[in-house]
């Protein structure tokens, strides 16, 4: 990855930025993924969140990884 710092400030230029975003996106995937086979339960304050709800993050979260993977070929 290439950074700079400009001003004080780091800079990163937009495939460095495209490839950090999917990695991210990547992993939240993974993550999603690894939650909806084992079945782990998730409550936020009396509310339970499915399981179907992980397999819809771990499409999205992965779609999102592969654009930002593709646009750094460019």
């Amino acid at each position: 990855m290439q950074f700079a710092l400009v001003e004080g400030r780091v800079v990163v230029n937009a495939t460095s930025y495209s490839r950090l975003a999917a990695t991210v996106f990547a992993v939240v995937a993974l993550l999603q993924l690894i939650r909806a086979l084992a079945g782990w339960p998730i409550m936020i304050a009396d509310s339970m969140i499915p399981v179907w709800a992980s397999w819809i993050a771990c499409v999205v979260a992965a779609g999102l990884a592969w654009l930002g993977w593709t646009t750094t070929r460019v």
